[in-house]
């Protein structure tokens, strides 16, 4: 309820130690009072005290609930008792935002802030403002949210409630976050912050803490932003609160992805993995293979990359309740703030019910105190558990959205993989026929000599200078229609003619060759003379091929067939910076190209094969 944006999701981890406990002593309790509102009549203050006890403890049957609280306001009505007539629309406009009937829930809440205005009680007021304003920004009305945040605010700076003043403010700053006010945010982030130090709430600061920093990263502040992020996660650790830990050092690989330093960004993306796998977070090991993904495709590892997206997608659907997630958030943070708030709020709720009901004064003075105290620890329980539902619609929202981008991701990663016709048969069937192609031109290139070149090059060098060629090599393929099939070491192999069979696939091969020629050539000439360069070969041969998808993990588009291993020698039989091509070949581009016949020669497991150097296009 105090987070922002996708901090959202820290509050799944609040208070875990004693969520348990508290969701199952709510749900007893409603079903201990059950069996007395089966049995007895309802009347008086004891029936009034036992619906409101009712319409808040019933967790599992929302409409049950919203039964009770309608009772409770009926009753309270014929009695003329404003404390109670206010408490059950109150719980009545938290069970209809349970429901997602917002229009409803508003209606509730407004009357439940013109009954606090008549008893002139600025915390109930405040309360009900507070729920209010959370409903306008789960319906995005900017301008509404706006108006009762500050309105709550207003009131709660009347009261002795600090806590309670810190959590409006905290989730005032949270809308202006979302709604882009950085500077305000920042402003009610910093109060709220204040008032949490002064009360002694740590965990209240921890998150204040982190929403700064994630405020100062949206600003490009990545020094402040790191550092808050970094004390709030000091401060988590020592309360062994690791489901924000886990979310908050994804915001720390962003930071260190804007830097340039994408080693680290990696460093702390691992590290938010690993800290989700331990605890079994399974939220936030979805979002840390999200991460992942992310950045291994910033860095061009495509297949490890596309193996964290499938964990994250694993994962992200084995969260399937958003309701019961969004009820666990609230519990927690509910029983946290209401422990801090029940001395304080106690006599405030004494004197309100001394004012607004004449007969009270006539209970036994200890009687009296009983009620008092679980009023009041009840209606601050059902204040802050409205809190997180009010975020239930906007994350709903999110999600689809982020579906919606990450289905799209998905599929272009696909593509980086797999032929377009490929990847879509894949989809949809689950797997991929083999289909024979009768007429396909296979491209091999390799570097003279790498192999000792290599020795003297650092792994990172290594990498860059491969990575140089071959991103040249896909886009000269890539612009002549022809499909990469894959690398291995220094060897570069694509083909023409398939997914879908063409005509001039060998001609469009051929000028492939001569680009990929000229461009390793063009590339000696620029760089200093200290650098390592290299000479290339190409081979190329033309006939039929078996293509296909193999495996269930890591799977890759390949070919098969004696034209692969043909073309294959082609390459090895060829010369430095030549383009040497089978008798096949030079059957489909001799009209286009000036070719030199190099007679018959004996290749490796093959016998004699003839060999064509190609030297130029021909001149019309």
């Amino acid at each position: 309820m105090f987070i922002l944006k996708r901090a959202y999701y820290l509050a799944i981890g609040l208070f875990c130690i004693v969520n348990q406990l508290i969701q199952s002593q709510d749900q007893r309790v409603a079903d201990s009072l059950a069996v007395v509102y089966l049995e007895s009549k309802l009347e008086g203050e004891e029936g009034m005290e036992l619906l409101r006890n009712l319409s808040f403890n019933e967790t599992s049957d929302n409409k049950l609930a919203l039964k009770y609280a309608e009772e409770l306001i009926a009753l309270s009505e014929v009695a003329g008792n404003q404390f109670y007539h206010y408490s059950g629309y109150l719980n009545k406009g938290y069970k209809l935002i349970a429901l997602g009937e917002l229009e409803k829930a508003l209606t509730a809440l407004f009357k439940s802030a013109k009954i606090a205005v008549e008893i002139e009680n600025n915390l109930y007021d405040g309360t009900a403002q507070m729920a209010i304003a959370d409903v306008y920004a789960v319906m995005g009305n900017k301008i509404n949210s706006e108006i009762y945040y500050n309105k709550s605010i207003n009131l709660l700076r009347k009261t002795k409630d600090g806590i309670l003043l810190a959590s409006a403010l905290l989730n005032a700053g949270d809308n202006y976050f979302n709604n882009e006010k950085y500077d305000l945010a920042l402003e009610h982030f910093e109060e709220s912050g204040r008032i949490f130090k002064d009360e002694n709430y740590l965990i209240g600061s921890a998150y204040n803490l982190g929403n700064v920093g994630m405020v100062y990263a949206q600003q490009g502040k990545d020094v402040l932003a790191e550092k808050n992020i970094n004390e709030a996660i000091t401060i988590l650790e020592e309360m062994q609160d690791y489901y924000p830990i886990s979310v908050y050092l994804t915001y720390m690989a962003d930071i260190y992805v804007r830097k340039g330093n994408m080693k680290t960004a990696l460093k702390y993306a691992r590290r938010s993995l690993d800290l989700a796998k331990k605890y079994k977070l399974k939220k936030e090991i979805s979002d840390a293979n999200l991460k992942l993904s992310e950045l291994f495709e910033k860095v061009g590892n495509v297949g490890r990359s596309y193996n964290h997206y499938k964990d994250y997608i694993t994962y992200r659907d084995s969260v399937k309740n958003l309701e019961s997630i969004q009820q666990l958030a609230d519990l927690r943070t509910n029983y946290e703030v209401s422990q801090k708030q029940a001395e304080v709020d106690l006599k405030q709720v004494e004197v309100d019910l001394k004012q607004s009901e004449v007969t009270l004064l006539s209970q036994q003075k200890k009687n009296q105190r009983i009620v008092v105290i679980a009023t009041a620890i009840a209606l601050f329980l059902i204040g802050l558990l409205a809190f997180g539902l009010f975020r239930r619609n906007k994350f709903i929202q999110k999600t689809k959205q982020i579906i919606e981008e990450e289905k799209e991701r998905s599929d272009n990663l696909l593509l980086n993989i797999l032929p377009e016709e490929t990847a879509q048969e894949l989809k949809e069937n689950g797997l991929v026929k083999a289909k024979k192609f009768e007429s396909v031109t296979v491209l091999f290139t390799d570097f003279k000599g790498f192999t000792q070149y290599s020795e003297n090059l650092s792994p990172e060098a290594l990498v860059k200078t491969l990575g140089t060629y071959f991103s040249k090599f896909d886009e000269i393929v890539e612009r002549h229609g022809l499909e990469k099939i894959k690398t291995i070491g220094d060897a570069y192999m694509c083909a023409g003619g398939l997914p879908f069979a063409t005509e001039d696939h060998a001609k469009k091969m051929v000028a492939a060759a001569f680009e990929i020629a000229e461009f390793v050539d063009n590339t000696k000439k620029d760089v200093a003379a200290s650098e390592m360069t290299f000479d290339i070969r190409i081979g190329i041969n033309t006939g039929p091929v078996v293509a296909g998808v193999v495996g269930t993990k890591k799977f890759a588009y390949d070919i098969w067939g004696d034209t692969v291993n043909i073309a294959s020698r082609m390459e090895s039989m060829s010369e430095p910076g030549k383009v040497n091509i089978s008798e096949n070949t030079y059957a489909l581009v001799k009209d286009d190209f000036d070719c030199a016949y190099r007679g018959e020669i004996e290749a490796k497991n093959r016998g004699k094969l003839k060999m064509y150097f190609v030297h130029s296009p021909k001149v019309a």
